[in-house]
């Protein structure tokens, strides 16, 4: 099939696509890498009367250091750009180790941080990432900046809480703790496919024991799934391989997931279970090297 007619603009700043989107409200669909809403697009999924391309906003584009450590992301950099960036390497290892598992790399060519948010994939990696990390967007609508948090943003099945005439301008992901270590484990068919289950975890070892740590598991919810209740099993306690299979089970016992033609809820929960775990350890490793 082809896209359905659709008129096009392509805006120069983040103040003209606003107001384009102001203008034309939820007739109009944003372009950023395209690697989502092409394929939409061309099913007839998606028939957007107005096509606004933000690949012309410069703004848009980058990755800077901020000054307390952490770092700031523009919303159309390209998802490659976590795997080579040296400051997204040396800062956000989580974010650099989940990037090579996006698709293939032909896709992260073109795909962008922003889009992937937006677009609100329960089983993709950047909104896990972006709940692991206890990151910040920040949209710029008519009514000004507002920032969003990870745990707001998201409200389901590929939809947020931002609003048709709001644009993504920025992701923020703040600096790992000292004695902090990250891992991102996920199973998948065969390399490039979505996950089945995939989890990204943080973890802070004090002599040996928890003091903070975060829990994010994709493939099971309608939205990164952010295990609370396996975190409260580990903070304060001494870490070892029976804290993490008890965060593992944890993890599983909380989720309610539903069966496809992937997996069922049976095995989905068993992943969770295995992938939390290995991915504590992982981590764990990592906080102590």
């Amino acid at each position: 099939m082809k896209a359905a007619p659709f008129e096009y603009a392509r805006p120069e700043t983040v103040g003209e696509a606003v107001d384009v989107l102001t203008e034309h409200g939820e007739e109009a669909k944003l372009l950023a890498g395209g690697q989502s809403l092409v394929p939409l697009l061309a099913l007839r999924f998606a028939q957007p009367r107005l096509l606004v391309d933000l690949n012309g906003v410069d703004e848009l584009s980058g990755i800077r250091a901020l000054d307390d450590g952490g770092v700031a992301i523009g919303a159309m950099t390209r998802t490659r750009a976590l795997e080579t960036d040296p400051l997204v390497r040396d800062r956000l290892p989580l974010a650099h180790e989940a990037a090579p598992l996006i698709a293939h790399r032909a896709i992260r060519n073109r795909g962008t941080v922003g889009g992937s948010l937006a677009h609100a994939d329960a089983a993709a990696e950047m909104p896990a990432v972006l709940v692991a990390l206890r990151g910040t967007v920040t949209a710029r609508g008519p009514a000004g900046v507002r920032k969003l948090a990870a745990g707001d943003l998201f409200r389901g099945h590929y939809t947020t809480a931002l609003e048709p005439d709001e644009v993504l301008t920025e992701v923020r992901l703040p600096p790992l703790g000292p004695n902090t270590g990250t891992a991102f484990v996920e199973h998948v068919r065969r390399h490039g496919d979505f996950a089945i289950v995939g989890a990204g975890v943080t973890l802070t070892l004090e002599q040996g024991r928890c003091t903070d740590a975060t829990i994010a598991v994709i493939g099971v919810a309608d939205r990164p799934f952010a295990a609370d209740a396996a975190v409260a099993v580990l903070v304060g306690q001494d870490f070892g391989e029976g804290a993490a299979h008890a965060a593992g089970v944890g993890a599983a016992a909380a989720l309610t997931p539903t069966s496809d033609v992937h997996a069922s809820a049976a095995y989905r929960k068993h992943l969770t279970e295995v992938l939390v775990r290995r991915a504590l350890l992982l981590a764990a490793r990592r906080a102590v090297g």
